[in-house]
């Protein structure tokens, strides 16, 4: 039900903590009465007390005056930590939503949402739903707080209470455009925000492969173009903040200063006495604070709607169906019939891709993540029982996230793999510069440089040795001696295990036993490295393209 609509998001957020809600509500409401209740023991004061000089009756007003202000800073206290609490508890029930479902995508995840996206929710959208839910104590007390003014008003003078009646209309009036326009450009803003995060988290973690096929300024301008746009409707929103916060100042400050002219008008006629002057200037300017806590709680609620509506994106991604089919009995071939792809057994193949997105997409369909029509051997991999296809079939992502701990326990994960069996996997990975199997590497190998990172993961992988490893530019990070030395000691340690490779380095190319190259995601043409070379022009253009872009790095 949480998942049907912004709206019941929230709603589902406010049922949750029903109790405390009740009770925020109840304190903002104690909390308003007791400040739009002052005016009216100010005006007693005055009229019982001090101008005809009872000093009983003067003391006791007094009294009731320093009692309502004691409670007052109380409910105060009690309001504010218990509207605390609610957002807290709003954001926190947020997040171990979108945790619990970040889990249940599992490896998925990545594939079904940016991580920009990701960022986005985690660090703005929660808070901005949170938020929200003030609407549920502030809003309320407002609510109340209007319905107590306007009745003492309306004891004082018909005439005034109608007066501010007709000004909160048209303050209505003025800043209901305002709102929508807010949330019109908020959700645009929304949008373009995560979508420009996105496209810095996917170039950020491209450069390389984006310098070898010359697109890097091509990306670079795309992104300016979007940050420009980012940018302008940030300009729109805040814009329309900007009046309302105006607008919302403003406007009662007018409003008060034109019912004090008109009540001081009528105290002179003789309608008002002086008590009730000074109690309807009172409730005019109490009237500011319900009037703003009403103004930026429908922000808050507007914005909060258009986080929610984000946050339900997320939670609406379809889990994998674990699956229950049996697998192969031995090693079998990997087929993808929309490309055209195999991956056989005991051979090193090679995806050379203008486009690596298209090698990326088939390595994932291969690895059976997201919806598949890929073969293992005479089954369907999307029928297969997820754990036997993780076990047997490793997918290995160049920007996978590396725990903290010892270079050991990094590169063994939970393969029980052994010293000598992680030392094989780090020289093959050409990574032995790192010092040592005790050496200590931070959370997402932040103490490691980009190429350090790259092979750790390729070492990883190697130690779990897998029945079939799909990685997609598993070399991109570093330099081509280090690239040419990767090339001659993974095909070694591959030797007689499938293995499947996306890349254009031609040090990596040559060493396969087959290269599929592709054309708009399907092969086109199939070969050793240089047949391929002799009689596909694309194919040589593609390869020495980023064969010079790897001479300019060097």
């Amino acid at each position: 039900m949480r998942t049907r609509g912004p709206g019941r998001y929230l709603g589902w957020l406010a049922w949750r903590q029903k109790r405390r809600i009740a009770l925020g509500a109840l304190w903002s409401s104690l909390w308003m009465i007791s400040l739009a209740i002052t005016p009216y023991l100010i005006s007693q004061a005055i009229d019982r007390g001090l101008r005809p000089r009872q000093a009983v009756a003067l003391v006791a007003w007094a009294g009731a005056i320093f009692v309502v202000g004691v409670a007052n800073a109380v409910l105060g206290i009690l309001r504010h930590r218990t509207m605390t609490k609610i957002r807290l508890d709003g954001a926190l029930r947020t997040a171990d939503a979108v945790m619990a479902h970040g889990v249940e995508l599992g490896a998925a995840l990545p594939r079904r949402i940016t991580a920009g996206e990701v960022v986005t929710i985690g660090i703005g959208d929660v808070w901005l739903v949170a938020r929200a839910l003030t609407v549920t104590g502030p809003g309320v007390g407002a609510a109340v707080a209007y319905a107590v003014v306007m009745t003492l008003l309306v004891r004082v003078s018909g005439m005034i209470a109608l007066v501010v009646a007709a000004g909160v209309a048209v303050l209505a009036m003025v800043l209901g455009p305002l709102l929508r326009r807010l949330n019109t450009a908020g959700g645009e803003y929304r949008e373009r925000q995560g979508q420009l995060a996105a496209r810095l988290v996917d170039v950020l973690g491209g450069l390389r492969i984006l310098n070898g096929l010359g697109g890097k300024e091509t990306h670079l301008r795309r992104y300016t173009v979007q940050s420009d746009g980012v940018r302008a409707e940030g300009y729109r929103m805040g814009g329309a903040l900007s009046w309302i916060n105006a607008l919302g100042d403003g406007l009662p400050t007018i409003f008060l200063a034109g019912v004090t002219w008109l009540a001081a008008r009528l105290a002179v006629r003789g309608d008002l006495t002086a008590g009730e002057l000074v109690a309807v200037y009172g409730y005019v300017a109490i009237l500011v604070v319900p009037t703003w806590m009403l103004i930026f709680s429908a922000g808050d609620v507007s914005r909060g709607v258009i986080a929610a509506r984000r946050i339900i994106a997320f939670l609406r991604l379809p889990v994998e169906d674990p699956g229950s089919g049996a697998a192969p009995c031995g090693p079998a071939v990997l087929r993808d019939p929309e490309s055209g792809v195999v991956a056989e057994p005991g051979r090193l193949t090679m995806l050379a891709s203008a486009r690596p997105g298209d090698a990326a997409v088939i390595i994932d369909r291969l690895g059976r993540y997201g919806e598949t029509t890929a073969s293992w051997g005479s089954h369907r991999i999307a029928e297969v029982a997820k754990p036997a296809v993780r076990e047997r079939i490793l997918v290995a992502d160049h920007d996978a996230d590396l725990f903290a701990g010892t270079l050991r326990d990094v590169v063994a994960g939970c393969t029980g793999a052994g010293d000598d069996a992680v030392r094989r996997a780090i020289r093959s990975a050409v990574a032995t510069d790192i010092a040592g199997l005790d050496h200590r590497i931070e959370r997402d190998g932040r103490n490691l440089s980009g190429g350090q990172r790259q092979r750790v993961r390729l070492a990883r992988a190697l130690a779990a040795d897998p029945e079939m490893l799909l990685a997609a530019e598993p070399t991109s990070a570093v330099d081509a001696h280090t690239e040419a030395a990767i090339a001659e000691r993974l095909a070694a340690a591959r030797t007689g295990q499938g293995t499947l490779l996306a890349t254009t380095s031609p040090v990596l190319l040559d060493r396969a036993d087959v290269v599929l190259y592709l054309v708009d995601g399907r092969v086109a043409a199939a070969g050793t490295h240089r047949e391929l070379l002799e009689r596909e022009p694309g194919y040589r253009d593609l390869v020495g393209r980023t064969f010079a872009a790897a001479q300019e790095v060097l």
